[in-house]
């Protein structure tokens, strides 16, 4: 593919974008990608988790730095209120899954945006979470709701179809709408003897 320098279009190397998409065409392996969180229980209902390793484009391979992110509860539910809780951090997921998406595909099709703001609402019982339902009220979230505020200079209709193409493609949206296998291990380590 020729390419010709060009300026990243709404922060995105759009030719870049299509080497890395023709890349994984010709060598689909590529594509494997493993991603990686360590969690650490702070006490109480606060903990804290430290992105850094991953593997893709078959080796392994680090952020340019570690992120840390907390997450605890409110006070009103048993915590101390020193970080979102795991469930907010999920809507934080896919606004930005999406919005990502969002980016990439307009530049892609060669449109320019000015903005791009959402709104993500997620319902939720604790009525669940708690155990009082007798197993008659989900766990998690009943419903999420994202509201999308997008300019730039294309007309309504090819707006409103990158969000939709974002929403297609999708990991965060397609792990909340279909099912994705969890395994749980468990390694108890320094039991004490019992008497």
């Amino acid at each position: 593919m020729t390419s010709t320098m060009q300026s990243p279009r709404n922060g995105v190397d759009v030719a870049t974008l299509f080497a890395t998409l023709d890349a994984v065409k010709g060598q689909p392996e590529i594509a494997k990608f493993q991603f990686r969180a360590s969690n650490t229980w702070q006490g109480g209902t606060h903990s804290r988790t430290e992105f850094s390793g991953f593997h893709g484009a078959l080796q392994e391979m680090a952020h340019q730095q570690v992120t840390v992110v907390e997450a605890d509860h409110p006070e009103v539910l048993v915590g101390n209120d020193h970080a979102p809780t795991a469930a907010e951090y999920l809507l934080h997921a896919i606004a930005a899954c999406l919005t990502s998406g969002i980016g990439n595909i307009a530049a892609a099709r060669g449109v320019d945006l000015t903005s791009v703001t959402s709104t993500v609402e997620g319902d939720i019982d604790l009525l669940g979470i708690l155990g009082l339902s007798g197993g008659s009220v989900r766990n998690g979230y009943e419903q999420i709701r994202v509201t999308f505020q997008i300019e730039g200079d294309a007309d309504d209709a090819t707006l409103r179809e990158i969000v939709e193409q974002s929403r297609r493609r999708s990991a965060v949206y397609d792990a909340l709408t279909q099912p994705t296998p969890v395994h749980i291990d468990v390694e108890v380590r320094g039991q004490r003897e019992r008497a």
